[in-house]
Protein backbone atom coordinates (compact mmCIF):
# COMPACT_ATOMS: atom_id res chain seq x y z
CA UNK A 1 0.00 0.00 0.00
CA UNK A 2 2.75 2.77 0.58
CA UNK A 3 6.37 2.17 0.00
CA UNK A 4 9.16 1.13 2.10
CA UNK A 5 10.55 4.60 2.61
CA UNK A 6 7.11 6.03 3.37
CA UNK A 7 6.87 3.04 5.97
CA UNK A 8 10.40 4.15 6.76
CA UNK A 9 9.37 7.36 7.89
CA UNK A 10 6.32 5.99 9.48
CA UNK A 11 8.11 3.64 11.70
CA UNK A 12 10.56 6.84 12.16
CA UNK A 13 7.51 8.93 13.67
CA UNK A 14 6.07 5.70 15.53
CA UNK A 15 9.39 5.37 17.34
CA UNK A 16 9.03 8.93 19.46
CA UNK A 17 6.24 7.25 21.65
CA UNK A 18 6.24 4.27 23.98
CA UNK A 19 5.32 1.54 22.31
CA UNK A 20 1.89 0.93 23.49
CA UNK A 21 0.89 4.29 22.18
CA UNK A 22 2.16 4.03 18.72
CA UNK A 23 -1.37 5.18 17.28
CA UNK A 24 -0.17 8.92 18.47
CA UNK A 25 1.54 8.87 15.37
CA UNK A 26 -1.15 9.33 13.49
CA UNK A 27 -1.28 12.61 12.13
CA UNK A 28 2.86 11.99 10.87
CA UNK A 29 1.43 8.63 9.55
CA UNK A 30 -1.05 10.51 7.63
CA UNK A 31 0.70 13.36 6.27
CA UNK A 32 3.59 10.67 4.76
CA UNK A 33 1.17 8.42 2.98
CA UNK A 34 -0.51 11.82 1.45
CA UNK A 35 2.81 12.82 0.16
CA UNK A 36 3.10 9.95 -1.29
CA UNK A 37 -0.15 9.18 -3.07
CA UNK A 38 -1.28 12.94 -3.39
CA UNK A 39 -4.72 12.33 -1.45
CA UNK A 40 -6.01 9.83 1.16
CA UNK A 41 -8.41 7.39 0.06
CA UNK A 42 -10.10 5.20 2.61
CA UNK A 43 -7.98 2.36 1.37
CA UNK A 44 -5.10 4.37 2.44
CA UNK A 45 -6.32 5.60 5.75
CA UNK A 46 -7.39 1.63 6.93
CA UNK A 47 -3.80 0.68 6.09
CA UNK A 48 -3.16 3.18 7.99
CA UNK A 49 -5.12 1.79 10.99
CA UNK A 50 -3.83 -1.57 10.68
CA UNK A 51 -0.70 -0.53 10.64
CA UNK A 52 -0.95 1.77 13.92
CA UNK A 53 -2.91 -0.83 15.67
CA UNK A 54 -6.15 1.44 15.83
CA UNK A 55 -9.68 0.98 14.94
CA UNK A 56 -9.78 3.24 11.29
CA UNK A 57 -12.85 5.17 12.88
CA UNK A 58 -10.24 7.02 14.38
CA UNK A 59 -8.30 7.51 11.59
CA UNK A 60 -11.14 8.39 9.37
CA UNK A 61 -11.99 11.13 12.85
CA UNK A 62 -8.55 12.77 12.73
CA UNK A 63 -8.44 12.90 8.84
CA UNK A 64 -12.02 14.36 8.52
CA UNK A 65 -10.94 16.91 11.50
CA UNK A 66 -7.78 18.45 10.32
CA UNK A 67 -8.19 20.48 6.98
CA UNK A 68 -4.61 19.28 6.16
CA UNK A 69 -5.71 16.08 5.13
CA UNK A 70 -7.16 16.00 1.19
CA UNK A 71 -9.85 13.11 1.14
CA UNK A 72 -10.27 13.43 -2.35
CA UNK A 73 -7.92 14.15 -5.44
CA UNK A 74 -6.74 17.57 -5.90
CA UNK A 75 -4.83 19.92 -8.19
CA UNK A 76 -0.98 19.80 -8.48
CA UNK A 77 -0.76 22.65 -6.03
CA UNK A 78 -3.66 23.40 -3.03
CA UNK A 79 -3.55 26.69 -2.68
CA UNK A 80 -5.35 27.34 0.99
CA UNK A 81 -6.35 30.98 1.68
CA UNK A 82 -6.63 32.12 5.26
CA UNK A 83 -10.11 33.95 5.97
CA UNK A 84 -10.50 33.81 9.52
CA UNK A 85 -11.76 37.60 10.89
CA UNK A 86 -7.81 39.14 11.45
CA UNK A 87 -6.88 37.75 7.81
CA UNK A 88 -10.08 38.49 6.28
CA UNK A 89 -9.47 42.17 8.08
CA UNK A 90 -6.34 42.72 6.12
CA UNK A 91 -6.57 41.86 2.69
CA UNK A 92 -7.43 38.33 2.98
CA UNK A 93 -10.78 38.25 1.40
CA UNK A 94 -9.73 40.44 -1.02
CA UNK A 95 -6.49 37.83 -2.02
CA UNK A 96 -9.14 35.11 -2.05
CA UNK A 97 -11.11 36.83 -4.56
CA UNK A 98 -8.35 38.35 -6.74
CA UNK A 99 -7.26 34.40 -7.00
CA UNK A 100 -10.55 32.73 -7.64
CA UNK A 101 -11.23 35.72 -10.61
CA UNK A 102 -7.37 35.00 -11.83
CA UNK A 103 -7.77 31.11 -11.88
CA UNK A 104 -11.54 30.56 -12.93
CA UNK A 105 -12.48 28.58 -10.24
CA UNK A 106 -14.70 28.92 -6.66
CA UNK A 107 -12.95 27.49 -2.89
CA UNK A 108 -13.68 23.64 -3.25
CA UNK A 109 -12.81 23.65 -7.01
CA UNK A 110 -10.10 22.39 -9.12
CA UNK A 111 -8.75 24.13 -12.02
CA UNK A 112 -10.05 22.15 -15.31
CA UNK A 113 -6.59 21.60 -16.25
CA UNK A 114 -5.99 20.36 -12.84
CA UNK A 115 -3.16 22.51 -11.57
CA UNK A 116 -4.63 24.88 -8.85
CA UNK A 117 -7.23 23.76 -5.98
CA UNK A 118 -8.32 26.21 -4.21
CA UNK A 119 -9.48 25.91 -0.54
CA UNK A 120 -10.58 28.25 2.74
CA UNK A 121 -8.35 27.92 5.52
CA UNK A 122 -8.65 29.22 9.02
CA UNK A 123 -5.82 30.60 11.19
CA UNK A 124 -2.71 29.74 10.22
CA UNK A 125 -1.25 31.65 12.71
CA UNK A 126 0.72 34.24 10.94
CA UNK A 127 -1.79 37.03 11.13
CA UNK A 128 0.79 39.66 11.50
CA UNK A 129 1.38 38.46 7.93
CA UNK A 130 -1.68 38.87 6.67
CA UNK A 131 -3.56 38.02 4.07
CA UNK A 132 -1.29 34.45 4.10
CA UNK A 133 -1.64 31.71 1.84
CA UNK A 134 -0.45 27.52 2.58
CA UNK A 135 0.81 25.79 -0.48
CA UNK A 136 0.50 22.59 -0.27
CA UNK A 137 0.19 22.48 3.43
CA UNK A 138 3.99 22.98 3.21
CA UNK A 139 4.86 26.29 1.99
CA UNK A 140 3.51 29.68 3.90
CA UNK A 141 3.23 32.59 1.46
CA UNK A 142 3.07 36.09 3.43
CA UNK A 143 1.77 39.51 2.46
CA UNK A 144 0.05 38.52 -0.50
CA UNK A 145 -0.75 41.38 -2.55
CA UNK A 146 -2.19 40.99 -6.48
CA UNK A 147 1.19 40.82 -7.48
CA UNK A 148 2.52 38.15 -5.29
CA UNK A 149 -0.34 36.14 -5.97
CA UNK A 150 0.52 36.75 -9.64
CA UNK A 151 4.16 35.93 -9.51
CA UNK A 152 3.57 32.96 -7.52
CA UNK A 153 0.99 31.62 -9.82
CA UNK A 154 3.58 32.30 -12.52
CA UNK A 155 6.00 30.25 -10.71
CA UNK A 156 3.70 27.20 -10.03
CA UNK A 157 2.65 27.54 -13.99
CA UNK A 158 6.40 26.51 -14.69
Amino acid sequence: MLSAESLKKIDHEIAKYPADQKQSAVMSALAIAQDEKGWLANETMNFIADYLDMPAIAVYEVATFYNMYNLEPLGQYKITVCTNLPCALSGGNNAAEYLKQKLGIGFNETTSDGKFTLKEGECMGACGDAPVMLVNNKRMCSFMSNEKIDEMLEEMRK
